[in-house]
């Protein structure tokens, strides 16, 4: 249980937080000049330091090089005490366990430097043994190019010494890489040991500068993170050492790590710009909610348009003109890179229409591949009778190897582009003859696909039953039951739901409920801090609308951190609490 570490923001598994020492150090931190080390058990056994709030204090420890064989580290595996002051163990891959400090040490970090599979391996094995709420360091690991990378991994606490020791041995380090500094000509840099003249500019001085600019970037890492755009940035800096980009593709293999920890909303926009992107939880996140959650409720012909370029969709001048031509009489689903595909209903909930992607007018392989894996898997499920594809011909690749892999055929309505009188002509054509639904239909259809993306497959019905109705103007869709309760209202900003208390209870009632956060008798207000949280549904992500439920109170609010963390946490908000009632 950490009494001295505090997280209070995630953007994935980077975290903005706190050491809670007598001079509070924001993190991810350099901690050199509050750390005090208790000494290595190797030469001499170390009694237990007196430690003091102003420090995080490193308890005797028996360090381990990377690669050392089970049966040695489990001969030399340390018991460490508990303390009344910020403490740090040291632990290995293999040796992690909850031993009630404050933060971890990875043992040898230095030396995972360069090894982009022994590092992910290390680190997850560490994280998934050690309490979500204690803080990471990697000590000896950190310069100015590679730190953005380790806090986008997960870890919170660095050092100068590499950084140092780079430019004691005459390496000039920048955010892009290093430089001799026999060769170094002009300094991009306007620290204080970079005023130095250039004739009279040393090794010391080399090595502060090295301080220097990881200070810096540690700084535009806080940043990042709280502004929820660290992933952006990383997808470029990582490029600059080949190490760097392979961790960060190997970090992109471990969904499940990453997914757990990634918001389900962002309030900034969700720049597409590499093939990377494809990979970024977000995109995957929605990608398998879309084909394994969304259920079809409009009885009508598939019609598959473009995206477009302004956000929601259906604002944007060519969708105005391909929903007067199929004047509900289709369903509208959009293919685009990097989201995939994304049926009418969801083009509000994120990230379909918080992204920006690089228009070129030709797709990469990864990007055909990618949508017309999604395109065929959202078929299946959906099992439309007719198939009309209203693209351009940047697109049809995507349709024929779908159409080729599940035996169907699309009927394409476009001879030029899509908007063309010609073309909207044929769109109308081909739906000649179909029965058209009603506006309501479109919108109950729309609260019901949201109600299953955000909480699981199945809960639009599990909520709302067969009597609810919508009201309000789209997006800012209201719901009622069949007695007139206030269920939830749509958020437009962000594609979700928001219940009240009668649709929370509507969900808590229902065969399948999640998203559910069990806390002691209290009755919150503000929030709901974690050491109140008695259990939470592991399902819950950063963002996610919970419902909260104990002795004394029962309520709905969106939660800070994901299920686990709830659960494990020992401080810090675990619900921002909206609405309560007292039982």
């Amino acid at each position: 249980m950490t009494e001295y570490f505090e997280v209070h923001g995630r953007d994935g598994a980077a975290r903005r937080g706190e050491l809670r020492l007598t001079e509070p150090v924001p993190t991810p931190a350099l901690v050199d000049d509050v750390l005090e080390d208790g000494g290595s058990r190797w030469h001499a056994e170390q009694s237990v330091p007196e430690g003091d709030d102003a420090s995080l204090t490193v308890l005797p420890h028996r360090a381990l090089p990377p690669g050392t064989e089970r049966p040695v580290e489990d001969a030399f595996t340390d018991e460490y005490p508990d303390v009344a002051f910020p403490s740090a163990a040291v632990v290995s891959p293999t040796t992690a366990d909850d031993y009630g400090a404050d933060a971890y040490v990875l043992s040898n970090a230095g030396g995972y430097v360069g090894h982009a599979e022994a590092f992910v391996g290390a680190l997850l094995s560490v994280r998934a043994a050690v309490p979500d709420d204690t803080a990471l360091y990697c000590p000896a690991a950190a310069t100015p190019a590679n730190v953005a990378t380790l806090a986008y991994a997960g870890v919170d606490l660095f050092d100068e010494k590499r950084a140092r020791a780079r430019g004691l041995e005459g390496f000039y380090l920048t955010t892009d890489g290093e430089a001799f500094l026999e060769d170094l000509g002009e300094r991009p840099c306007p620290c204080p040991a970079c005023r130095t003249p250039i004739e009279a500019f040393d090794r010391t001085d080399c090595a502060e500068h090295n301080a220097n600019a990881l200070a810096a970037e540690l700084a535009r890492v806080r940043g990042r993170i709280g502004q929820g755009r660290l992933r952006d940035y990383v997808e470029g800096q990582a490029r600059h050492e080949a190490w760097l980009t392979a961790t960060f593709r190997r970090l992109d293999q471990q969904y499940g790590y990453l997914e757990e920890r990634t918001p389900v909303f962002r309030r900034n926009e969700l720049l597409a710009t590499t093939d990377d992107t494809l990979r970024r939880p977000e995109i995957q996140r929605f990608a398998e909610r879309v084909t394994n959650r969304y259920r079809r409720r409009l009885d009508a012909p598939l019609v598959l348009v473009p995206c477009s370029a302004r956000k929601p969709y259906s604002d944007s001048q060519s969708h105005e003109q391909f929903t007067r031509a199929i004047g509900y009489r289709g369903h509208i689903v959009s293919m685009t890179s990097p989201i995939g595909v994304v049926p009418n209903e969801l083009e509000t909930t994120y990230p379909a229409q918080h992204y920006d992607s690089v228009v070129t007018g030709e797709w990469t392989e990864t990007e055909i591949g990618f949508v017309a894996a999604v395109l065929e898997r959202y078929l299946e499920r959906a099992d439309y009778d007719r198939h009309i594809a209203h693209v351009p011909t940047e697109y049809r690749e995507i349709c024929e190897r779908v159409e080729a892999s599940l035996g169907i055929d699309f009927e394409y309505t476009v001879s030029d582009h899509p908007t063309t009188d010609e073309s909207l002509a044929a769109l109308e054509d081909a739906l000649g003859g179909e029965p058209s639904y009603y506006k309501r239909e479109r919108e109950s259809a729309t609260v019901r696909a949201i109600a299953d993306f955000q909480f699981g497959d199945g809960a639009g019905d599990a909520v709302f039953g067969p009597d609810a109705t919508t009201e309000g103007i789209y997006p800012k869709l209201r719901v009622r039951n069949g007695d007139g309760d206030h269920l939830a209202t749509m958020v437009p900003q962000y594609g979700t739901l928001s219940l009240t208390l009668a649709g929370a209870r509507a969900w808590i009632d229902s065969d399948a409920p999640t998203k559910r956060v069990d806390i002691d008798g209290f009755v919150p207000s503000g929030s709901v801090l974690a050491p109140g949280v008695t259990g939470a549904d592991e399902s819950i992500r950063p963002g996610d609308e919970v419902v909260f439920e104990g002795p004394k109170a029962f309520g709905v609010g969106r939660a800070a951190s994901h299920g686990r963390a709830m659960a494990e946490g020992s401080r810090g908000v675990a619900v921002d609490v909206r609405h309560c009632a007292e039982r």
